[in-house]
């Protein structure tokens, strides 16, 4: 939603000063809280109220609300025209906004016999860099439609083909100045300068097991989680920065030249089994880590200690987890997302899957929207604010769901895989990221079961 604190341009009041505005508003409020105050038929385990029931607002208040436009077209309009007015837009307006009205449409991008996607960022507008599980780093061309392959860092140590298990994360720094990723070995990870994507070093002797997940602190600081249990913490100083890089009109080496450097610190993260997701809450200044025996655990990012680990109710396959801007915390499991309080770690909600068995497999928020990818092929939208999935503007009787495209698929074998028959397939959804604009969402995945090989991707504007 815009939001424009309107000036006059001729007259003492703006055009969207209109008294009756706050009849409108009164009767909303009104209705509002008459439902708050119905009793559920199951109440909710985690309940809000409001400071105040009055309904009467201030004179200034009145005035404030009077000359406040919720109009788009008038917050394009001040914006165009530099006006010397308050303007707020959303960031999640445009994605709401497609997303209720069914404007989304699937652009498939073929991989040929690539080995499912884990991992994805936007590095502009115009491109999206992905890992694979056969240890590719690819760049879409959403332009050009082409895809390109970005050479994997080596260690000193040599790489043997049973250590190159996949890349199975991918960050950028918060100034877009540098990309860190899984390197050729699975237990390393490899930095990038961006936009260039030139080689900047490779991170190793920190993990003896794959690295499943990294998050960067800010511009400098990045931390790396591995199945070995251990938290890495590395750190690209400016010394680094001034690595020497092939210029313009020098001959290329075949292999681009790099540094090597070795983790700040290294901790072993208490009661977890094989670390599976982490995420960086900025509000707290915490890291939360997911572990594969389904505990969560979280360490002050300033101290680098680790804090407490609690015990997820009931969960299992919690593969996934994704931060709010506030702190709240969201969980992906088998069969439900869970929303925990950042102070707790309390369960403040379950949302069951509107789909048994599928299984959640990425999550992100994209303003008050919590996007959930399934197993299944299907992308999920919950409104935090309503508490319920977004509803389609175009159909009321139905939420809003993205089916994915197939993709590939290797041929199956003769006998089943855990019940997937080849006629009812669809590829899980590992990975999903929004462009900046909110107007563009990117999808990729492929075969749930470790066995097939298969890949899918998608563009969705």
């Amino acid at each position: 939603m815009s939001k424009t604190l309107k000036r006059p341009v001729a007259g003492e009041r703006p055009s969207c000063y209109i008294p009756t505005r706050l009849d409108d508003r009164r009767n909303r409020n009104r209705t509002l809280r008459q439902e708050r105050r119905r009793k559920p038929e199951k109440p909710d385990d985690f309940v809000t109220y409001e400071d105040s029931d009055s309904e009467e607002e201030t004179p200034s208040q009145q005035h404030q609300i009077l000359s406040t436009s919720y109009n788009f077209v008038d917050y394009i309009r001040s914006r165009e025209s530099d006006l010397r007015e308050e303007r707020i837009m959303e960031p999640a307006y445009a994605s709401r906004h497609i997303l209720t009205h069914d404007m989304f449409r699937e652009t498939p991008i073929s991989l040929g016999s690539i080995n499912k996607v884990f991992c994805s960022q936007w590095l502009s507008n115009r491109q999206v860099v992905f890992g694979t599980k056969c240890n590719k780093l690819l760049v879409y061309d959403v332009n050009m439609r082409r895809v390109d392959a970005i050479p994997t860092l080596p260690n000193s140590h040599g790489t043997s083909p049973d250590t190159q298990s996949g890349i199975h994360a991918c960050q950028i720094n918060p100034s877009h100045s540098l990309l860190a990723t899984g390197a050729r070995h699975s237990a390393d990870i490899a930095l990038y300068r961006l936009p260039t994507l030139d080689p900047l070093c490779i991170g190793e002797n920190a993990h003896r097991d794959w690295v499943f997940d990294m998050c960067w602190l800010d511009d400098q600081f990045l931390v790396s989680g591995s199945r070995d249990t251990k938290l890495a913490l590395w750190r690209v100083n400016e010394d680094l920065m001034d690595f020497p890089v092939a210029k313009d009109g020098e001959e290329e080496q075949p292999v681009p030249s790099y540094a090597h450097i070795t983790p700040v610190a290294v901790k072993d993260c208490r009661g977890a089994q094989k670390i599976r997701a982490i995420c960086f809450n900025k509000e707290y200044r915490e890291l939360a880590l997911l572990s594969l025996n389904g505990y969560m655990h979280l360490f002050n990012a300033e101290t680098f200690s680790q804090k407490l680990s609690r015990k997820l109710p009931n969960c299992q396959e919690n593969v996934c987890i994704a931060c709010q801007p506030n702190g709240l915390y969201a969980v992906g499991c088998r069969s439900y997302t869970l929303l925990l309080d950042p102070r707790t770690l309390q369960s403040v909600k379950k949302i069951a899957s509107r789909y048994s068995g599928c299984g959640i497999r990425s999550a992100s928020f994209q303003g008050n929207i919590l996007t959930i990818g399934t197993g299944m092929g299907m992308l999920m939208f919950f409104d935090i604010r309503a508490g319920k999935y977004l509803e389609s503007c175009i159909n009321s009787s139905r939420t809003v769901v993205l089916k994915a495209s197939r993709g590939y698929v290797a041929q199956f074998p003769d006998e089943e895989i855990d019940g997937f028959q080849q006629n009812k397939y669809l590829p899980a959804i590992y990975t999903h990221c929004y462009d900046s604009s909110g107007t563009r969402l990117f999808t990729a995945g492929g075969p749930l079961p470790a066995t097939l090989i298969g890949n899918y991707a998608g563009i969705w504007q």
